[in-house]
């Protein structure tokens, strides 16, 4: 699975998702970042990038 797609894929499933709260949405495709924002006016930050490796040692790419 691209990077890309994994992050299309998690917008839409918070986007669809119903009784979670989220207010809002946001993207910066530049610095793979996703904003949440929920009814309660919390924040959240989610970083998508790439990881390397496998099992118990895997790292994220640089």
């Amino acid at each position: 699975m691209e990077l890309n797609y994994f992050k299309d894929r998690l917008f839409d499933l918070l986007n669809d998702s119903e009784g979670m709260g989220i207010a809002d949405l946001n993207t910066d495709e530049r610095n793979g970042l996703l904003t949440v924002m929920t009814d309660d006016g919390n924040v959240f930050e989610i970083v998508c990038r790439q990881a390397a490796g496998k099992g118990d040692g895997w790292m994220t790419a640089s």
